[in-house]
């Protein structure tokens, strides 16, 4: 049964500058949070709630190709009531990636991995998700009931399209709605691959990151609003979860500028729909609903990576 007093933010991220560098954020542009992130700082800046509802559950997703930041992220998720479920990494073509993700499972927090994530949109390889290795590493995934999240722009669109045609029965996520180009305007060509993405029942959408693809200091609702109307089209509102993709939403208004945003343009939906995308989709996906123990020895908001 859903709870209208719940809102889940399926998509942000920590880092502790202290223990990890952050190579992207070297690049122009990142000034704002080229700095620590953490929990406490994510309680702080989500104070705008979205149809009534403010965060009762996150997914904190790895930011780097870095098993000691999952480890890192897993552990912060059994300390923090937060952090509801870990989308992490590991090396998926690596042979011994059962055995890998098997230790990740049985340390500390790791029943909170639900998902594994890659950076497919910085491989060259335009058939990376195709190798023979790293499709080997997708079936120890779905063997352990674990989920997939794409993080893809158009020119990876097709490698998407054929993970989910090979794998239909593994849970897949489109992070950030593949990364519509919002800022030119030229939506044709992510409009129709996207819909072909979607005609695949397996795969969910994140509405996330869009307000980065846009004028990061101009853009308004109406800048958004095309993509909104592709993504309801396309998934319909039980397959689209809403994310915050906090701390990097900061770059072009932050949280509570992005939360606006959602609740204008859930002005439409249905209670039922607002429910579904606000939380209902994002628990089941990542199966927010199976509770694991809490640990203690790390203060709460510390963050972890």
């Amino acid at each position: 049964m859903s709870d209208s007093r719940r809102l889940v933010d399926a998509h942000h991220h920590l880092w502790d500058l202290d223990r990890r560098r952050q190579p992207w954020l070297d690049e122009p542009g990142h000034e704002p949070i080229r700095r620590t992130f953490g929990t406490a700082d994510l309680r702080s800046a989500a104070t705008r709630p979205i149809a009534g509802r403010k965060p009762a559950s996150t997914v904190v997703v790895q930011c780097t190709a870095s098993l000691s930041e999952t480890r890192e992220l897993l552990a912060l998720a059994g300390a923090d009531p937060l952090i509801g479920a870990v989308v992490g990494w590991v090396d998926l073509a690596s042979p011994a990636v059962a055995d890998t993700l098997d230790s990740l499972l049985a340390g500390p927090g790791g029943p909170y991995l639900r998902a594994l994530r890659h950076l497919v949109q910085s491989e060259s390889d335009p058939a990376w998700l195709q190798r023979p290795a790293v499709e080997r590493g997708l079936r120890a995934l779905g063997e352990r009931g674990l989920a997939y999240d794409v993080l893809i722009r158009s020119p990876q669109f097709d490698q998407a399209i054929h993970l989910a045609e090979r794998f239909p029965a593994l849970p897949i996520v489109l992070d950030h709605a593949g990364k519509p180009p919002i800022a030119r305007g030229e939506l044709g060509n992510w409009d129709r691959q996207l819909r072909t993405l979607a005609a695949h029942p397996q795969v969910r959408c994140k509405v996330s990151g869009l307000v980065t693809e846009a004028d990061r200091q101009n853009w308004t609702t109406e800048d958004i609003r095309p993509v909104w109307d592709v993504l309801l089209s396309a998934f319909g509102p039980d397959r689209l979860m809403f994310g915050s993709d906090w701390p990097v939403c900061v770059l072009a208004g932050g949280w509570n500028q992005w939360a606006a945003t959602v609740e204008d343009l859930l002005v439409d939906c249905s209670t039922t729909e607002t429910s579904a995308i606000l939380a209902d989709t994002a628990t089941a996906f990542y199966r927010l609903n199976r509770t694991a123990p809490r640990t203690s020895g790390r203060k709460e908001g510390t963050p972890c990576s």
